[in-house]
């Protein structure tokens, strides 16, 4: 199980890694000068500097008995996910969205949830990621989870981040880490355990004037085994892999502010079939 891959390929990144062109202005040392779509070996450096980022946070969401789901040649069964425009849920825990339907709808509807809620920047500090694991997680994989994930995320780890002990950023820098869900698509349902797969593109890296890291967007597709337990559900495990990923666009990337502050200021949703 790799708890949040949204961070890249083993979190957000990997190989499914987007290029994106930065802007023009030499003012803004966040940027580069814009780049044709023929990568210079500079734009080269910098996306592996990123891949290697994600890689490195993955690691640090891994649990021992983790596994990659293999490509499979033939093509799952699934369901329609058109919306619906049924409300998921009503209540919220520690931030997490509670008591989703029991059918399949609320299955995809928990799924995609659990992904924002995972590949946020809560999973950063010890306490916030305690009570999110918790509150996802069936309490066996809690169990397994916790002690792995702390000690992952030391002190050491954070700072190659850019982060400090507690997992704050830099006064001037905010760490972003962001999952979007695109799509849900029910692989198999049944009324006490449900597999959802969630296609979603990701945020991750550093909005600030020195850094290295700059944010940029990866795609994931991201499945659930979920049980019905305790009137909601829950997560027995986990795994993700890159793609699908679309072409990236031609729109030039924004400045280190623009990004530290849209960050701030859009918030997120709560997410239904």
């Amino acid at each position: 199980m790799s708890n949040d891959d949204h961070y890249g390929g083993g979190e957000v990144g990997g190989t499914g890694q987007t290029r994106t062109r930065l802007p023009d202005s030499p003012s803004d040392p966040y940027g580069t000068p814009r780049r044709t779509p023929r990568a210079s070996r500079g734009l080269i450096t910098v996306v592996g500097v990123v891949v290697l980022l994600v890689a490195a946070i993955a690691f640090a969401n891994q649990s021992s008995e983790s596994t990659q789901d293999k490509a499979s040649d033939k093509p799952p069964t699934t369901t329609a996910t058109s919306p619906t425009g049924t409300a998921p849920v009503t209540t919220k825990s520690a931030g997490i969205p509670k008591g989703f339907a029991h059918d399949d709808q609320g299955a995809q509807s928990a799924a995609a949830n659990y992904a924002v809620a995972l590949g946020s920047d809560a999973m950063l500090k010890k306490d916030a990621r305690h009570a999110l694991v918790d509150g996802i997680y069936t309490a066996e994989a809690a169990a397994q989870r916790k002690g792995p994930q702390d000690a992952a995320y030391s002190p050491a780890f954070l700072a190659t981040l850019g982060l400090d002990a507690t997992g704050n950023p830099p006064q001037g820098s905010v760490f972003v880490t962001r999952a979007v869900p695109v799509g849900t698509r029910v692989e198999s349902y049944s009324p006490t355990t449900a597999k959802v797969a969630v296609w979603y593109t990701g945020l991750v890296g550093m909005s600030g004037a020195k850094s290295n890291t700059p944010v940029r967007t990866t795609w994931k597709t991201w499945t659930f085994e979920l049980t019905w337990a305790g009137e909601d559900w829950k997560v027995a495990s986990d795994t993700q892999q890159d793609g699908p990923a679309p072409v990236p666009g031609d729109v030039a990337a924004s400045s280190s502010d623009d990004i530290s502050k849209a960050v701030q200021e859009f918030g997120g949703f709560t997410y239904a079939r």
